[in-house]
Parts: C-alpha cells; sequence; structure tokens
C-alpha cells in the first residue's frame, strides 16, 4: 500500500486554470504514449499539462506521458499499469505526451529507469481512480463500496444487477476525497500486466506517419547546418563565408556562441548556415574556409592514450573497495593469473541523427521541437542560453529513432534556440552522421588490469581488478580525472564473487573528448573484463567454465558492498527492494545453459561460451555459439539471453530488447571503435564506424525471461554488457586464442 498525493478540486484549478468536468488524479510521476501528433505540435498552442489521470464524461481516460518513446515501447508499457489498476478498457484509453515541467519529476528516459521507479506510483494512479469511482458509485446508489466490484470500464453492485459506466460517474467521482493509501491488485487479477500488448504508435510507426525530430515544420522556418570545431575546444582562428553565401538558397551565415568549460550540454561553438532548406545549409557549409585553432586536446592520440591507460592500470591505484588481504594471498599463491582489457570510445549512432526546431515568441518565451531522452534538460540549457527562466522554455518531445544516451544531451536543441533567437524566426538544426559521431559524446575509453590468486585445487583466493577511464563527470567538471561516482557502481563495486580476498581500485585519466552515456554505460568494459577473467581462471584452474563460473559466484546469498567499504548506490533504489541475489544470478546463469544445450560436443573450430552480469538491478546471462574458420574469422552462430529483470509488465518488449540488445553488443564486439588522431575523430559514418550487417547477425536469438516475483528491475540496457564476453569466451572455447580487446581481432592482443 502507497500514498498519493491528495489534491483538492481548488488547489488543481490553480494548478491547470481550467476544470475538466471529470475526474482527475495528481501523481507525483506519470508516463506512457500515444498514437497521434502531440497536440500542442498540431494546435500550436500553449498549453502545459499538469500531472494527471483524467476521465472525462464519455469515459475516455487520458494519461499525460512524461517519458520519451525510442522504440522500447514505453507509450504502451507504462498505461498498462495505470489501466490495470484502473479496470479501464484498454480501448478507451487515450495517451498523450507531456512538454518538459519539473511537475513530473525526472523525466529523463536514460539508465532503464521508465518502469523500475514508476511501477508503484502507476499502480496508485490507476488503484486511485478506481477506488474514487467506487465511492461515487456507491453514495449514487447508497450501498455500501465493499458491495461493489469494477470491470470492463464500469462499476457493479452484483448484488442488485445495476451497472454504471465510468463516464457516468465522472462527475461524481471528482468530488470523492483521493484516498491516502489504495490496495493493489493481486498479481492473480492483472488483465495487462505481464500480458504482451502491440504497441499503441505501432502503426504510425510502421506506415510513416509519426512525427520525429526531424519531421517538424514550422511556418517561416529556415533550416541550419553548423560546421562545428573538428578538435574538441577548438575555436575559429579565421573565417571566409564568400562562397557559402553564394550558394542558392542560403540567408546567412553566423558564428555560434563560443564553447563553454566544462562543455555540460552547451553548443560545441563553430559556424551555423542558415537556409531555406536543408540541402542548401549543407551544401553552403561545405564551401565555408576556416581556419580553425585546435587548442590543447590537438595532441590527443587515441593509440598513445591507450598506451597510458594500460600503463596506469599495471600501476597500484586508489582504493574503493577492499576485502581480506589480496597482497598475502597473491604471495601465498599456488598459480598467479594476469590479464589486461581494452575498450575503446564508442558512439551511440542512433538511426536518427539528433535534430531541433526551436521558435522565439513575441513574449520572450521559446518553443523547442526535439527528438530528446530528458525535455527537462532541454528546459535547463536553452534556458541558460538564452538567458530567461526555464519555465519560458516549452520542450515539446517527438518520437525518437533511437537514442542510446544520446539524446539524454540537449546541446542540439540548445544550437537552434540560440539562433531562433539571433534570427527571429524559427529553426531547424539538423546533424549529419559525421556530425554525430566526429562531435557527439563518446562512451568512455577504458583499460582494466586484472588479477587472480588460485590455490592448489584451482579455487580463486584472491580477486584486484584496477579500471582506468576518463570520466563522464568531466562533461560537468572541468577538472575531473578518473572514474568516480555512479561509474563505479556498474559493474565494478558490485561484484558478486564468493572471493576471500578482493580489492578494487582505480587509476587517473584525463579526457580529451566529450564524454557521455552510451546504452549500459561502463557495464560494458566492466562486465567484459570481470566474465572473460572469470573464464580465463577457469582454463588456468583446468575447470570447465559454467561451473567455474557458479563456484566464483558462491551460495545463494544477499552482498551489499559497503561491507567491504564501498559506496554503493544500486542505481539509485534500496539493496532491500532491489537486493544483489547471488541465489537469483545462479539461476540466470543455469537457464541460460540450459537452454543452450551446455556441455554438447561441437565440431571443430566451434565453440559455446557464457557469460552473466548484473546492471540496472536486472540480471542476464548471454551464451553464444560461434564458428571460426581457417583464417580466424568468426561468426556468431546462435545466442541465448535469459533476463532476470523481476515482474515484467509486456513481455513481448522484454524479448525485444534483448533481441536488440544482442545484436547491439554483437555490433560493438565486432565493429564498434572510434579513434582519434591530432585530436580529431577518424571515424565518420556506417562505411568507418560500421553496424553490425544482417549478413553478420547471429542464426537465432533466443530470449527468455525468468518468472520472478520481484519489483521490476531494468530492461532496455542489462541485455548488452554480457554479450561481449559471452563471445570472447566462446572464441576462446573454438581456438583456444583468448580476445582481450574491443572490438574483436582475429589474433591474440
Amino acid at each position: 500500500m502507497k500514498g498519493i498525493e491528495k489534491l483538492s478540486r481548488r488547489d488543481f484549478l490553480k494548478r491547470t486554470g481550467s476544470a475538466t468536468g471529470g475526474l482527475v488524479l495528481a501523481l507525483s510521476f506519470v508516463g506512457c504514449g500515444r498514437r497521434s501528433v502531440d497536440t500542442d505540435v498540431a494546435a500550436g498552442a500553449n498549453f502545459v499539462p499538469n500531472v494527471y489521470v483524467s476521465l472525462a464524461e464519455d469515459g475516455t481516460v487520458e494519461i499525460y506521458c512524461h517519458r520519451s518513446e525510442m522504440g522500447q515501447g514505453i507509450r504502451t508499457c507504462l498505461p498498462q499499469v495505470i489501466a490495470d489498476e484502473m479496470d479501464a478498457d484498454w480501448d478507451r484509453i487515450r495517451v498523450v505526451q507531456a512538454l518538459g515541467d519539473e511537475k513530473y519529476g525526472d523525466q529523463n528516459t536514460d539508465g532503464s529507469t521508465s518502469i523500475r521507479r514508476q511501477f508503484d506510483l502507476l499502480r496508485n494512479a490507476g488503484a486511485s481512480a478506481r477506488d474514487m469511482l467506487l465511492g461515487a458509485a456507491a453514495a449514487r446508489w447508497q450501498v455500501d463500496k465493499a458491495e461493489l466490484t469494477t470491470g470492463d470500464h464500469a462499476v457493479q453492485h452484483r448484488a442488485s444487477g445495476r451497472s454504471l459506466s465510468y463516464g457516468e460517474l465522472a462527475a461524481d467521482a471528482a468530488a470523492q476525497p483521493v484516498p491516502d493509501v489504495v490496495e493493489f491488485k493481486a498479481p492473480a487479477d492483472y488483465r495487462y500486466i505481464g500480458k504482451s500488448m502491440d504497441l499503441i504508435d505501432g502503426y504510425e510507426m510502421t506506415t510513416g506517419q509519426a512525427n520525429y525530430g526531424i519531421d517538424t515544420v514550422l511556418p517561416g522556418m529556415l533550416y541550419a547546418s553548423v560546421e562545428r570545431p573538428p578538435v574538441y575546444g577548438g575555436a575559429i582562428r579565421s573565417l571566409d563565408d564568400a562562397a557559402a553565401r553564394a550558394v542558392k538558397g542560403v540567408v546567412d551565415v553566423v558564428r555560434m556562441p563560443e564553447p563553454s568549460s566544462p562543455p555540460v550540454f552547451n553548443p560545441l561553438g563553430g559556424v551555423a548556415v542558415l537556409a531555406t532548406n536543408t540541402w542548401a545549409a549543407q551544401k553552403g557549409r561545405e564551401a565555408l574556409v576556416i581556419d580553425w585553432d585546435d587548442g590543447e586536446n590537438a595532441v590527443y592520440d587515441s593509440a598513445t592514450y591507450r598506451e597510458q591507460l594500460v600503463e596506469t592500470s599495471r600501476r597500484e591505484g586508489k582504493t574503493i573497495m577492499n576485502r581480506g588481504d589480496v597482497a598475502t594471498a597473491l604471495g601465498a599463491a599456488t598459480t598467479v593469473h594476469e590479464a589486461e582489457y581494452y575498450a575503446p570510445h564508442l558512439s551511440q549512432a542512433p538511426m536518427e541523427p539528433p535534430a531541433a526546431t526551436a521558435r522565439l515568441n513575441d513574449d520572450g518565451s521559446c518553443d523547442v521541437w526535439s527528438c530528446t531522452q530528458n525535455p527537462q534538460s532541454v528546459q535547463q540549457t536553452v534556458a541558460g542560453l538564452l538567458g530567461i527562466d526555464k519555465n519560458r522554455v516549452r520542450a515539446h518531445v517527438t518520437l525518437l529513432g533511437g537514442g542510446f544516451g544520446r539524446k539524454s544531451k540537449a546541446d542540439f536543441a540548445a544550437e537552434a534556440a540560440w539562433l531562433a533567437k539571433l534570427t527571429k524566426r524559427p529553426v531547424k538544426v539538423t546533424w549529419t552522421r559525421e556530425d554525430d559521431i566526429r562531435q557527439g559524446y563518446l562512451h568512455s575509453v577504458s583499460a582494466q588490469h586484472m588479477t587472480a590468486a588460485l590455490d592448489d585445487a584451482g579455487k580463486a583466493t584472491a580477486w584486484r581488478h584496477r579500471t582506468v577511464f576518463p570520466s563522464i563527470g568531466s562533461t560537468f567538471n572541468a577538472e575531473a580525472s578518473g572514474p568516480g561516482g555512479f561509474e563505479l557502481d556498474l559493474g565494478f563495486v558490485d561484484n558478486p564473487f564468493d572471493i576471500a580476498n578482493l580489492r578494487l581500485e582505480t587509476g587517473d585519466a584525463k579526457a580529451h573528448v566529450r564524454i557521455g552515456w552510451l546504452r549500459s554505460v561502463c557495464n560494458i568494459y566492466h562486465a567484459f573484463a570481470v566474465s572473460s577473467f572469470a573464464d580465463e581462471l577457469a582454463h588456468v584452474a583446468g575447470r570447465e567454465p559454467k561451473d567455474y563460473l557458479l563456484e566464483l559466484i558462491g551460495p545463494p546469498r544477499r552482498i551489499d558492498p559497503a561491507d567491504d567499504g564501498a559506496n554503493y548506490g544500486n542505481y539509485g533504489q534500496s539493496l532491500d527492494e532491489h537486493p544483489i541475489d547471488t541465489g537469483r544470478i545462479r539461476a540466470v546463469v543455469e537457464k541460460t545453459a540450459e537452454l543452450a544445450d551446455w556441455g554438447r560436443t561441437l565440431p571443430a573450430g566451434q565453440g559455446l561460451g557464457i557469460a552473466v552480469h548484473r546492471s540496472f538491478l536486472s540480471t542476464v546471462g548471454v551464451a553464444a555459439e560461434v564458428a571460426v574458420d581457417d583464417a580466424g574469422e568468426m561468426r556468431v552462430r546462435e545466442m541465448w539471453l535469459v533476463i532476470d529483470a523481476g515482474r515484467v509488465i509486456n513481455p513481448d518488449r522484454v524479448i525485444a530488447q534483448m533481441e536488440g540488445a544482442a545484436v547491439f553488443g554483437l555490433s560493438l564486439a565486432l565493429h564498434g571503435e572510434i579513434s582519434a588522431e591530432r585530436g580529431r575523430i577518424v571515424q565518420g559514418n556506417f562505411d568507418t564506424y560500421p553496424v553490425l550487417r544482417i549478413d553478420e547477425a547471429p542464426d537465432a536469438i533466443h530470449a527468455h525471461i525468468m518468472d520472478v516475483d520481484a519489483p521490476p528491475g531494468g530492461v532496455g540496457e542489462p541485455g548488452v554488457p554480457p554479450v561481449a564476453p559471452a563471445i570472447a569466451n566462446a572464441y576462446f572455447a573454438a581456438t583456444g586464442i583468448r580476445l582481450r580487446e574491443l572490438p574483436f581481432r582475429t589474433a591474440p592482443v
């Protein structure tokens, strides 16, 4: 039972400035989606919705959404929760995309939080609406509320056979007191939760009717293409724009504001070409002649930087967590095994590059339409750049053609807003693929150094893990150097292994590019190192890899990294509700092995590998079967993914996320690499930064959801981290060659 916010009709009218004639519930947070374009976009109105669920007198249940839809199906999953607890008819639900506003709480669709942080709050919405409808019917019929039931969008009094539809009760229900606490449905009574349901806006997406960031068109709009510094932190030394201005359709050429330090989510500077269409803007941009002062990051060379990271990882670092006495255990060991792992910078490379359109209004307010994962970030960044209050920025959320963390940053929206203010006309900024890969926010490069001690029986008696990478914190603090904060929660300090002596250390590393989130964040390289090294130890010990992995995990128990001195955040949620439960981790390993028919005999040149990783409060196991030809070229033939995400809302969406994670993770494992020379990013498009092609995809990807009665965990990100180590372990099983570098090479590192 959970408390909810009480809201009187007077308070509601103060917040919204209007009455609906129906039932309105105020919530702390909500989430959902809709079938058509945001009404604010279509009508051009300046309506900012409150946080509510509304039941109209015609029976329509309208839910406003504070999260962004980027293909994960969240617009469908979140309404399932409210509709279920409310006993509403699914066909009477209408979902509307909310603008950015702090009244919604956290609107950042990132970190796999949309279900795991909203589940109880959304259940409160539906259950409270249901309770108030019951109260309204009881008052009208003069019966005890306990005699009534709900179903099929109506309240029934079975003793008398009477029934009232929700629409008929809407006005009366609005006068009912908001309950302090509500009783949630038992899982056995769920109608929608736990059921696979089609995407609520899938038809529009597949028929080209859905609106994405690039689709916004406003009267009198200009189109902008921006030439940004080729080296992070660079500036213009001289500019010749004569040829650009001569391009047909070009209206103006302007210098962007100088970049800030730290960069945060502000524009990078450069030169914008404004035109009557995107093609003219881009052709004008190509005609610019700019002499750049590359600044201090011109020395950045990723190959040299790699050597520095690896060397740092070999030295004693800052202790983050310590259990037992690793040094003594290493000194007394029968066998000491060491390995080094490396992962390069990566780009999110969503199918739709960033795009935003902004309009300055006569009253000084600003409207921004963008494919953003975080409309509140758009508000804050645009307001800061324009020098206005953030509440005067209306951040409209379009559909996103993928995000993966890139679109949590509002730099592209800020560019459009600044140009709209300068030109006094609406402006659309469209990034190219090259722009996003070369001037976006890269996933951090990392070096991992692993050391373990084994006794006579091959049991691991000590484990030391050093992680070195430039921090995302450098985006917000120019002095940041090396891992810190939440980054160490991501597959590092939450090590689940039952090893008596365990020591975790970090090393300093300075950023030379903008560092940002990418799907699964630091879990990618931490899982690669930990799960690969576990497999290495199995072979050093002469043990079967799956059995050895289970031995490392140890008996079922609950772990608290604070017991060993770590400052652990558990993805913002309590360990009581979302424990690090090794029993559940073991169960995932065992189920993964079962589905992959672990232990079967494979032909020469083929191998099976297994890995498991807990992230974003869920655990995923991956088994991969690979075949390696005589030239050492690898093909991943089949993959099995098993997820324990606790309570699942829409199984079909979870299966789709696991299948997508397999493809995303395999793409990173085979191809993902961003490099730099003289500060400039080498890669630019899919010819130099390839993603997985269809002929490289596995013949089959099998996904399985564990049936676990526990609070919901994350789904969008947890499937990616164990993919690469499972493939690397399978490659070793097939060839005897270890792959310790991402992306994979067909020769030992």
